[in-house]
């Protein structure tokens, strides 16, 4: 981030020259001011000018952006970006051909991509975190129904056989989901067991 000084003969003068030198608008910018300046004495005894500090914001997008392009680049993938900064979230879509070479199997190549993306725009610890979320065809939203479905499915086969129930290795992404579609199921109760990444859901009955 670029950090410059100012002054002017008031504060507005101050970021009107700061945001000249920067060439940026002031949404792009956090504004200091270190100075309020005065007029002094009939505009002329005193006369103190105003003095602030203008700090260029992160611009997650570009950054996100700049990544993704190298990374598809190096591996011939056609794709067009599409990144939107939501509140702490730093939405990304991925639009082309062959994207299923970018999904992977069960999305895991899509979760490395994600979290390298997350390294990148979060690796100045002073900034507030963002989240990453990227995605290609829809891929999240069909997965996510899919295990809502399998979490119903796996429920009811021990609230009816009675038998504990270990689900299949899963990331943490797709654990979470699992837990959440039977938080409130009044006849079964989840849990994660074993280490990443063969850490898995287990589905059991509530104790009467």
């Amino acid at each position: 981030m670029k950090t410059i000084e100012s002054m002017g003969k008031t504060t507005e003068d101050a970021i009107k020259n700061a945001l000249s030198e920067l060439k940026v608008t002031e949404d792009k910018v956090t504004i200091e001011v270190l100075e309020e300046g005065s007029k002094g004495f009939l505009n002329i005894i005193g006369v103190k000018p105003a003095k602030v500090r203008v700090t260029v914001k992160r611009d997650y997008i570009a950054e996100a952006y700049d990544f993704l392009r190298e990374v598809l680049n190096s591996m011939k993938i056609k794709a067009e970006i599409k990144i939107k900064e939501e509140g702490n979230d730093v939405k990304i879509n991925l639009v082309g051909p062959n994207m299923g070479i970018l999904i992977g199997y069960r999305g895991e190549t899509l979760d490395s991509l994600q979290y390298l993306v997350s390294l990148v725009i979060n690796k100045d610890h002073n900034n507030e975190y963002k989240r990453v979320i990227l995605d290609t065809e829809n891929y999240r939203f069909n997965r996510q129904e899919t295990l809502r479905k399998l979490a119903s499915k796996m429920a009811y086969k021990v609230r009816v056989g009675g038998k504990t129930l270990k689900l299949e290795p899963m990331n943490p992404y797709e654990r979470r989901v699992i837990h959440s579609t039977l938080q409130n199921d009044p006849y079964v109760k989840t849990y994660s067991e074993g280490e990443e990444p063969y850490r898995r859901v287990v589905i059991e009955l509530k104790k009467a």
